[in-house]
This record gives C-alpha cells, structure tokens and sequence, in this order.
C-alpha cells in the first residue's frame, strides 16, 4: 500500500534524543512527513534534516497546538495531499496504528479518525493510573466530547481529511489545543470516529510527559477550552 497521499505531521519540543530514529522509521512507511521544530534548545533541528523529514522551524517555543496548526498548513500546501495524521515525537505512536486509521479514512464515510486508549476490548493498564484517572476525568468534565462519543480526548493520534485540513484553524497554543479540536469536530459536523491504539510508554516519554503536573495542566486546559467555547 502507497501513502503519498498522506502527510504526518509531527510537532517537535527538545526531542533530539529519539527524533531521529522516530522519524526515519514512520518514513518507512509514510514518505511525507513535516516535522515542526518548535523552538528547541537541542539539536532537534539537525536530527530532524537527518531523518529526511521535512522541517519547518519556530524561532521562539510557541506550543504544540501552534506547531500542529504550522505543521497542518504546510502539509495541506503540498500537491496530491489529501490525508493528515498528527503524530508525536517521543515513540509514542505506532505506525500500525497510522496505517489502519488512514485506511479507515480512505473506506469510511468518516472526516476525522481520533485514537482512544479506553476503547472496547483496549487494555486500560496500559496507561498510567495517574494520566488514566486524568485523561477520563476530562472526558466526563466535556459534554461536548460524551455527545461525540469521544473516550479519549487528548489522544494526540489523530488522522483526518483534507475537507478538515482545510478547515483547521488551532488558536490555542498549549495543551488545549485537544479540547479545542474536539470543539471544532462538533461546530463544523465533521464525521467523527475513535480507533483503539496501542501507546508505547517507554522511559524516555514517561520522563517528557506523564508527571503528575502535566496531568493537572490537561486538566485546567480542558476546564479553560470548556469554559472559553
């Protein structure tokens, strides 16, 4: 199966540790890849060039809702582009998952495909109980993600068309982007649907993203998007 037709895009914050090696083993895969480099103090910048992603840079950190909304421009610019995933620079994600999502996109009468860690027959054990008590804690607290369906808002697996790429205008620049998003699936009736994914924990992402305040921080951010719809 070809993927030229598919963009990941790939917010990038001081990952120079594994970016490299993230990257080079999508573009296995998925030849297209922008890559935003958001402000990095390390050599993520490099590392990216390396892998033979493209590479779009913000001179100052502006944060991950910024980066994607950079990153969805660029992709949704170049010719033949028709489906987007955005996708994390830590290893989270897997590539198996990207494909399934976006073959989904190309069969279904579906716009936007969200990966959920809490869907049927998903081992919940998985995630750690702090970001699990958390993630579904933000779930309960959004009417407007139980109205979708969502399980499993602030997953940043997320693969959709280009009727939704066109669209995408993130104005939240933080964490809240996720609330955002979902907000925007419900305005703009975008067909929406969840895919059980497989998120690899490792060390290193443990260390860059799963403390107890980051937990909190998505937590304010959803009462924040809630309360600024």
């Amino acid at each position: 199966m070809h993927f030229q037709d598919t963009w990941l895009v790939v917010p990038c914050y001081n990952e120079a540790t594994v970016i490299r090696d993230v990257l080079a083993n999508a573009r296995q895969t998925f030849p297209n890849i922008v890559a935003v480099n958001d402000g990095s103090a390390d050599d993520s910048a490099a590392e990216i060039h390396a892998a033979g992603a493209h590479l779009v840079d913000h001179p100052v950190n502006l944060g991950q809702g910024a980066s994607l909304q950079t990153g969805v421009e660029y992709a949704r610019a170049q010719p033949g582009a028709q489906y987007f995933v955005t996708f994390d620079a830590d290893g989270q994600h897997q590539v198996k998952d990207v494909v399934a999502m976006v073959q989904r996109l190309r069969t279904e009468p579906v716009d936007i495909i969200v990966g959920t860690r809490f869907g049927e027959k998903r081992e919940n054990s998985q995630v750690p109980w702090i970001k699990r008590v958390v993630l579904q804690t933000v779930v309960k607290l959004s009417p407007t993600s139980r109205k979708l369906g969502l399980t499993d808002a602030h997953n940043g697996l997320r693969a959709f068309n280009k009727k939704v790429a066109d669209e995408m205008d993130i104005r939240m620049n933080g964490m809240s982007h996720a609330s955002e998003i979902v907000n925007k699936i419900a305005e703009n009736d975008w067909r929406v649907s969840e895919q059980p994914v497989d998120i690899l924990y490792t060390e290193y992402s443990m260390s860059k993203g799963q403390s107890l305040i980051n937990g909190v921080n998505i937590l304010a951010d959803g009462i924040v998007a809630r309360r600024l719809k």
